[in-house]
């Protein structure tokens, strides 16, 4: 068995218009975006760029998502994980957590987090 690479961006902050309510989609609120990819280390000793995952291209598949206001911040998720996928093809999992701080509900130092995880079958 060989080993996994992992390759993650983490608290990437971004203030967007997410959310259900028409308030949240004037007043935009602050959220922070985690990657988690996974894959087979084959190929690492060539010390090539396109045999590991360019956090950039993660960066950006992420920034392109947070633009785009959604109801849902499950469907931002979900963008940003099929679009790494069509990137990052040799990857075997992927995980992304979007968090949204000082939710509409009230709460002192609140947030929300919706993650979507994605394995490849064998």
């Amino acid at each position: 068995m060989g080993k996994t690479v992992q390759v993650n961006l983490e608290d990437l902050r971004f203030y967007s218009y997410h959310g259900f309510y028409p308030e949240e989609q004037i007043l935009g609120n602050e959220y922070f975006v985690n990657i988690k990819t996974f894959f087979d280390s084959s190929g690492l000793g060539d010390d090539q760029l396109e045999h590991t995952v360019n956090y950039e291209q993660l960066y950006s598949i992420a920034t392109t998502a947070m633009k785009n206001p959604r109801k849902l911040l499950e469907t931002v998720a979900d963008e940003i994980l099929e679009n790494i996928k069509l990137e990052f093809q040799h990857l075997t999992r992927i995980e992304v957590s979007i968090s949204k701080i000082n939710p509409p509900f009230g709460g002192d130092r609140a947030q929300a987090r919706v993650t979507i995880q994605w394995h490849k079958k064998d």
